[in-house]
């Protein structure tokens, strides 16, 4: 028996479209863990939401000239959370492994945003994070956690070491962070920056720090969004990115080296679906876009 099988069960299909799991080059997995949140839970319940939200959105792309009817995507349903964020955190691991070594894009949907860790430890060496969020999620400790949705990306970085951290969208950070930032090199732009300098600026300094990067694990932390377009988020901040200029962005980032992608941190029972299709619609286009560019 494999792993996905041990620790996984059906859930809705994600867009309806459900190849078999043999010739699928995406798998859809839920990941409901919901146990470090510090302000508003409910992550929970988001992969539910999202998928029920995928089932009512169109899917053609005209970004990219691609739909997602066409595109060979499984479901697997969702992980089984355990008792222990470690224990969670292991099973991920273990499950996203088996669809690495089967040649399959694992697709993640959580969940609150420490579940990052756990995928990124199935991924190897030479992975470089790219992160869009309004946090820099860099503390050494929170609230007597040592791993969290607040500092998962430490983790990241002292347990992975990946070949680079590059976080898009930043905006909301303490001290803290910032040193440690500095001293780990860290890379980030800031919202105020991408606004200043524009999106077309911003893609030239996005593919030169991508330049030399062989691979890329790409997470998505829907507070990414201004409040006024996803307002139901774990911890929602002001002043943040509007959907266009966001999915413009993505498109610097998914090309032919993404391995693996997570969409995290909506807490449905905040708003009336708004944020779920938001994220599905995220979802969409970043498959069209990595499907794109391998067929380019």
């Amino acid at each position: 028996m494999s792993y996905r099988e041990l620790f996984v069960s059906p859930s809705l299909v994600f867009s309806g479209i459900q190849r078999t799991f043999e010739e699928a080059k995406y798998t859809i997995l839920g990941a409901p863990l919901d146990s470090t949140s510090t302000y508003r839970s409910g992550a929970r319940f988001a992969p539910h939401a999202i998928r029920e939200a995928s089932l009512n959105i169109e899917t053609y792309g005209f970004r990219t000239n691609i739909d997602v009817e066409d595109l060979k995507i499984h479901d697997l349903g969702d992980l089984h959370i355990a008792g222990e964020v470690c224990e969670t955190l292991k099973r991920l691991e273990l499950v996203t492994k088996d669809l690495l070594d089967a040649k399959k894009m694992p697709v993640v949907i959580g969940g609150e945003h420490t579940i990052t860790l756990g995928v990124m430890r199935s991924t190897g060496e030479n992975v470089t994070l790219v992160s869009f969020d309004a946090h820099l999620d860099l503390r050494n400790e929170y609230m007597d956690l040592t791993t969290s949705h607040t500092t998962f990306m430490r983790r990241i970085n002292e347990q992975i070491n990946p070949n680079k951290i590059l976080e898009i969208g930043t905006r909301a950070v303490c001290k803290e962070e910032l040193d440690y930032a500095k001293k780990s090199d860290t890379q980030f732009l800031t919202v105020q920056q991408i606004r200043r300098d524009g999106v077309e600026k911003i893609t030239k300094k996005i593919d030169t720090l991508l330049a030399d990067c062989e691979k890329i694990y790409l997470t998505i932390d829907m507070d990414v969004l201004d409040p006024a377009f996803a307002p139901a988020v774990q911890n929602p901040e002001p002043d943040g990115l509007d959907t266009h200029m966001f999915l413009d962005l993505l498109g610097t980032v998914c090309d032919n080296r993404i391995v693996a992608f997570d969409l995290v941190e909506v807490a449905p029972h905040y708003d009336q679906g708004i944020t779920a299709i938001q994220a599905a619609k995220t979802i969409f286009e970043v498959l069209c876009y990595v499907e794109r560019a391998q067929k380019s």
